[in-house]
């Protein structure tokens, strides 16, 4: 579960040129990246990023979510997925986003456009070795296809418009039932259950 954060006081100072930063996503857009924001809280923002095209996440809108600390701009800011992603560098328990830009190369002069850019530019190129997912990580490296398989099938149930997820899902048609079952959850979003037909349908596909 993503971890909650609670409002930050920051100074004013710190809280124009946020405001400032914010609203230039209205004049200057970033291609792919959406943001919103609370005027009585922009120590929380939201953002969503498209999925970059020709990456297994295309066609896919991911939910980001950055937490201002108290330190903030001295401090990177926290990041997490909301949307559930299958990505080396994204935790698959909390979202949590694992880059260098929010650790060691962090300066307060880059700011949260720098840091949704970095975000997108890392679902085109993963870095599997600081990997969060561990899993994503080896198939990453091992076998790429099978990597591919598992990142397009939770952009399909988690990322895309129920009425987009049937026509983009690709399935083997030598198992029909698990096809049929798999989409009828992905329609009604039952994430327990699906889950559970995820791990199902990826062992028959590949084995």
């Amino acid at each position: 579960m993503m971890k909650i954060e609670k409002p930050q006081t920051h100074s004013p100072i710190v809280l124009r040129y946020v405001q400032k930063e914010l609203a230039s996503f209205a004049t200057d857009p970033v291609e792919g990246i959406q943001v919103t924001y609370d005027d009585s809280n922009i120590t929380t923002i939201h953002a969503t990023i498209d999925g970059p095209e020709g990456t297994p996440f295309e066609g896919g809108r991911f939910n980001v979510r950055l937490f201002l600390g108290r330190e903030f701009p001295g401090m990177a800011p926290s990041a997490y997925f909301t949307t559930k992603i299958f990505h080396p560098n994204v935790d698959p328990k909390t979202g949590a986003i694992c880059v260098n830009t929010l650790k060691k190369d962090w300066r307060p002069d880059l700011g949260v456009r720098h840091i949704l850019i970095v975000i997108r530019c890392l679902m085109i190129e993963p870095n599997p070795e600081s990997a969060l997912n561990e899993e994503a990580g080896l198939l990453l490296q091992r076998d790429y296809d099978e990597y591919v398989v598992r990142a397009q099938l939770l952009t399909d149930i988690h990322a895309r418009p129920p009425d987009a997820v049937v026509h983009n899902l690709v399935i083997s048609s030598q198992i029909p039932s698990q096809r049929v079952e798999l989409q009828q959850q992905l329609l009604l979003r039952d994430n327990t259950k699906t889950d559970k037909l995820i791990d199902e349908f990826t062992d028959k596909l590949i084995n």
